[in-house]
């Protein structure tokens, strides 16, 4: 059988069947070395660390109020952000797909441009505008609609506005997408059968267009939980995500117990919401895996 793995009889008495392994095989070996050398045994040695003195840094976690409250800042963090990514990035992506290629190819850069330089000084960027005496608060208070300045920094809204930039083009590029493989015609038939233009969008597009919106809304929720500059230069001790509290066990405090408990605590509760997705939708589907193109 042509492409596949199969055992290729061989004639002959004594002889043994020899198995023909397909050649496409050994081009994901690379691949799943990488991942193993680079992800796997990190992740290994991080579990096996948290065991150290087990179970008292799991309990010494669990029953911290700090820990709590912490758990409860990134969650919080992590939706907010998400919404914010949703309600931008949605009507962006659809801009692209309605727009034509010129103006379609300059939307796609002006979202793709911040990959192009370091997340660092994105994040320095926005604590130049969101400072007390940034511009955006000089600007208010030049045309007099606040007489002083909000506390756009060191604030969990400052936090929300950096991450929220940096994690809008893994909200709009999932659903533009799956926008782009939307047939026209349905639109079209919509509107011969009597549709509204709302209607036909309301009716027809958005239920098509969901599987990116769940993409995009999983990328954003999962990357914000582990997200560590942005709020570390845009965000108060009192608003702490997880992550800085992570950072703050391992290199300040040497606890490496405590902070490799931390880590897997996050992962567990992150696979958890993913399983549990994964019963509302099919997490694959919303990726654009395991569909029937023919």
């Amino acid at each position: 059988m042509s492409g596949e793995s199969a055992v290729e009889p061989v004639t002959g008495i004594g002889a043994r069947p020899r198995l023909r392994v397909d050649r496409r095989v050994l081009l994901v070996v690379p691949g799943v070395l990488f991942l193993v050398a680079f992800f796997g045994f990190p992740l290994l040695d991080i579990g096996l660390r948290s065991l150290d003195g087990f179970p008292a840094a799991y309990s010494a976690t669990a029953a911290s109020p700090i820990f709590v409250r912490v758990l409860t800042t990134t969650f919080r963090t992590a939706i907010v952000v998400t919404v914010v990514c949703l309600g931008l990035g949605y009507p962006y992506a659809y801009a692209m797909h309605r727009a034509g290629p010129r103006l379609t190819a300059v939307l796609a850069i002006a979202i793709l441009l911040p990959f192009w330089s370091s997340l660092l000084v994105r994040t320095y960027a926005w604590t130049v505008l969101l400072q007390d005496s940034g511009v955006i608060n000089s600007f208010l208070r030049s045309i007099r609609v606040i007489s002083g300045p909000l506390p756009l920094i060191r604030s969990a809204i400052g936090v929300t506005i950096g991450m929220s930039y940096v994690l809008l083009p893994f909200m709009v590029l999932p659903i533009y997408a799956v926008m782009q493989r939307i047939e026209p015609d349905l639109g079209r038939a919509a509107a011969g059968l009597g549709a509204s233009p709302f209607r036909s969008f309301r009716r027809v597009f958005l239920p098509l267009s969901l599987p990116g919106v769940v993409a995009g809304c999983l990328l954003v929720f999962v990357l914000s939980l582990g997200f560590y500059i942005t709020p570390a230069l845009l965000g108060s001790p009192r608003d702490a995500m997880l992550s800085e509290v992570i950072v703050e066990r391992v290199s300040q405090q040497l606890d490496f117990p405590q902070g490799s408990a931390l880590a897997m605590i996050l992962l567990g509760l992150t696979l958890v919401l993913l399983a549990l997705a994964s019963r509302v939708v099919r997490v694959g589907d919303a990726f654009g895996a395991g569909t029937d193109d023919g």
